[in-house]
């Protein structure tokens, strides 16, 4: 597994990620054996960069990630996020983006993690009530006292990106971006770009969407979050579906899972990007690992535009996207 530099500041990781989402909350029933396998199998295959944050489960997704890197902490690049604020029952408080949650988060993080420091350490949602500036002043004194390597930001507007990056670097910004929802293109992309700052793509398989095993809504888990997805629901998801089928023709000419292929396209976006799709099984994380070694044409790529273009999926992100951009 090769590496990949995010930001200026010094960060390299995998080139491919590992989302631990999953393996808690939103995506159905639990399993913490396989979830910790999972995790093992990630760092032998060299996939060593793992993504968590303090609202999965709530809470109990960082206790996971801590229990599989026990013992385990010099082989893998760290990151969690703070921002979306949950009690242990699961009630949601907002985001919330004051100095001195900043703080008492990342003190909490440390301890459910196990570990003395995070690598990454992002801001997961923009508060609108707390100017940025003062939630990175807090950051930024998280990296001085050596509780915090590199900083991070999820889902930002570009203003509000240039505003936290004057205050300390940003290594990385983490957004959604896949062949289904390829809106950072216009504005978010360029904008880091321009300041030097690596992206981090989530949800790379469209939530799993873009592996064409999900053919109806009766496919999810009781609990599945996506349910209430508006791309999932409806019309928009027979239309998504179509996209998917085009998705997978190309792959199939080329002999790789559509998953695969999905992935392997980000890759070829450009150095600065690191997809981390999510997965709680060892099958499915060794099908994703091996996207990094599919290569794709000008011609492949041509093609995959083609059937995939900007603002192809039909449906919001998020059944309130209110809640995304700050």
């Amino acid at each position: 597994m090769k590496q990949r530099n995010l930001g200026g500041e010094g960060l390299a990781v995998s080139e491919l990620g590992l989302g631990c989402m999953g393996m808690s909350e939103f995506y159905g029933a639990e399993n913490d054996e396989e979830s910790i396998a999972t995790i093992h199998r990630a760092i032998d295959l060299g996939v060593t960069f793992l993504d968590t944050a303090d609202m999965y489960g709530p809470f109990t997704n960082e206790r996971l990630v801590g229990r599989a890197i026990a013992g385990r902490r010099d082989e893998v690049v760290l990151a969690t996020k703070f921002g979306n604020e949950r009690t242990e029952d699961g009630t949601r408080l907002g985001v919330n983006g004051r100095p001195d949650y900043v703080r008492k988060s990342c003190d909490a993080s440390l301890r459910r993690l196990g570990v003395d420091h995070i690598d990454l350490y992002y801001q997961h949602r923009v508060d609108p009530d707390t100017p940025v500036e003062e939630t990175w002043g807090a950051m930024k004194e998280l990296v001085d006292a050596g509780k915090v390597r590199y900083l991070g930001i999820s889902e930002a507007a570009p203003e509000t990106i240039r505003r936290a990056h004057s205050v300390h670097p940003i290594s990385a910004l983490q957004t959604e971006y896949s062949l289904w929802s390829r809106d950072v293109e216009d504005e978010i992309l360029p904008t880091v770009r321009e300041l030097g700052i690596g992206f981090v793509a989530y949800s790379p398989l469209g939530r799993g969407f873009l592996t064409g095993q999900i053919q109806s809504p009766e496919d999810f888990d009781e609990g599945d979050y996506r349910q209430n997805s508006p791309r999932f629901q409806g019309e928009n998801f027979h239309k998504n579906l179509e996209l998917v089928e085009r998705v997978r023709e190309i792959a199939s000419e080329k002999g790789v899972a559509p998953g695969q292929l999905a992935i392997s396209w980000l890759l070829h976006r450009g150095e600065d990007i690191v997809p981390i799709p999510g997965t709680k099984r060892r099958k499915y994380l060794e099908e994703n690992a091996a996207a990094v070694d599919v290569e794709l044409t000008e011609e492949d790529l041509r093609r995959i535009d083609e059937v995939a273009p900007a603002g192809a999926a039909a449906g919001d992100r998020y059944p309130d996207m209110s809640t995304v951009n700050g």
